[in-house]
């Protein structure tokens, strides 16, 4: 739907139909940006546009199969405390909400609880924020146990703050015998001790959850796989991408979230070396802190990683927004965004530009800093791949060791123990031996050294 910028005297909107089941209006309440203010002189700041905002904030109502019967854009110049909006505007979509009778009206921004009950009294319809739109689209993409433990502690955080007085049965019975006890314990008491409760049995399960992961990754680190982590915007193609250079079978949608949880698979590297490769929840802007707090377990696979891949949707008409949102989230799990030895920037969705284009894109990535590439790729059509690929082993094999050594052909054990805890570049039988180039982990190096005799490689 064409979204509409309902400011001040808006045409006033068309009547609807029947009453629909999951019917929402959509309202991007953007503050004005003022030229010259603050906003507009940080360097730092991308600003992002209007409609390209709502038009996300409508696509996160459609991926939980809600129907959209208008999305407006409302202007503010200020938030106000009690109902982030001005009552004119309050009264405007009072008046919409009314005429196109809908059930919800979904308020792209982060409301605190006093301004989401106010608005419910003002527009006499259910309101969601975008914090609880997004809780409720992981709430339903969860999968896996670990999964719904973190969107249930997330969302449990979230309600707590939001519990209202919505039962007539205010307080139990009194306490004691009689007239003699005092009130006993309020409705709103009670539930707010339950999610409490609720929320420490979650925390403590989750707990468990990161020392089995913690298990995982020591496992890993036992055998020659590094991990490589896709990280990006939702709906970026990380995906797409993951089952690309896989061969898996991921659920990949043109659906914001559409995946959720996390997913490892081997990596088959250009010289035949194996990596981890994970495919995490996709980013958003003003993703919800609890969600980052919540998914902290499954974003440790990122923290871990050797290598990252930015994937960006570089068609995207905010994709520089959408990149300095990811880089926001990055620096808030502690990794540096402009760390180029351990980050690589992939640009997708290039099969969506005609020759030109691409050739104007091509252009922009060879006037990039060395030591900061940009990898174009398009997952569907894959290609880019193997440069990607390529780039990805050159990162890799930055933090190993590369030796040559010789081996008795008759050695099986070695040979064997070499292929499964390092990675051969060359074998090549000599009288009875193997000369063997191999590269290995900085903790391997020295059982390499000792053992077989090796010594540093050297290019000839």
């Amino acid at each position: 739907m064409e979204p509409r910028n309902f400011d001040g005297d808006a045409d006033r909107p068309r009547s609807a139909g029947a009453k629909q089941t999951g019917r929402v209006l959509v309202v991007g309440p953007y503050l004005r940006v003022r030229a010259g203010g603050a906003d507009a002189q940080s360097e730092s700041h991308v600003v992002r546009d209007a409609e390209a905002r709502l038009d996300e904030a409508a696509g996160l109502a459609r991926a939980i199969d809600l129907v959209i019967a208008d999305a407006i854009i409302a202007p503010i110049s200020q938030i106000r405390p009690a109902t982030y909006i001005g009552k004119g505007k309050v009264e405007e979509i009072a008046a919409l909400a009314k005429s196109l009778d809908v059930e919800l009206v979904v308020m792209d921004c982060a409301l605190a609880p006093i301004q989401q009950r106010n608005l419910e009294k003002e527009l006499h319809a259910k309101v969601l924020d975008r914090t609880g739109l997004i809780l409720e689209i992981f709430g339903r993409r969860a999968k896996t146990k670990e999964g719904s433990l973190q969107v249930e502690l997330a969302h449990l955080n979230y309600q707590r703050s939001r519990l209202v007085r919505s039962w007539t049965h205010l307080e139990r019975q009194r306490g004691g015998f009689g007239f003699m006890g005092g009130p006993g314990e309020t409705q709103i008491e009670a539930d707010r001790r339950l999610i409490q409760e609720r929320i420490s049995k979650l925390e403590s399960e989750l707990k468990k959850v990161q020392a089995t992961r913690r298990l995982h990754r020591a496992g890993r680190q036992r055998v020659p796989y590094r991990v490589v982590a896709l990280v990006g915007y939702t709906n970026a193609g990380k995906s797409t991408l993951f089952n690309r250079l896989t061969r898996a079978d991921v659920q990949a949608a043109d659906m914001l979230f559409a995946t959720l949880d996390p997913t490892l698979r081997a990596l088959t590297l250009p010289h035949g070396g194996k990596a981890m490769l994970s495919d995490t929840v996709g980013f958003i802007s003003n993703l919800p802190t609890q969600l980052v707090a919540a998914f902290r377990a499954t974003l440790e696979e990122v923290l871990e990683a050797d290598v990252i891949l930015h994937v960006r949707d570089i068609s995207h008409e905010d994709a520089e927004a959408q990149q300095s949102d990811v880089d926001a989230v990055l620096r808030q799990l502690g990794i540096n965004p402009d760390d180029s030895g351990r980050i690589i920037e992939v640009w997708n969705k290039i099969d969506r530009y005609d020759a030109e284009q691409r050739e104007e894109l091509l252009n922009i990535a060879a006037r990039r800093p060395e030591d900061h590439p940009a990898m174009l790729v398009s997952a569907v059509s894959g290609e880019g791949v193997d440069a990607l690929l390529a780039a990805i082993e050159e990162r890799l094999a930055a933090k190993r060791t590369t030796l040559d050594l010789s081996i008795d052909a008759a050695d099986g054990a070695g040979i064997s123990w070499l292929h499964r805890n390092s990675e051969v570049l060359t074998k090549e039988l000599h009288d009875g031996r193997f000369d063997m180039t191999v590269r290995v982990d900085e903790t391997k190096r020295d059982i390499v050294v000792n053992r077989f005799d090796a010594v540093p490689h050297h290019a000839a």
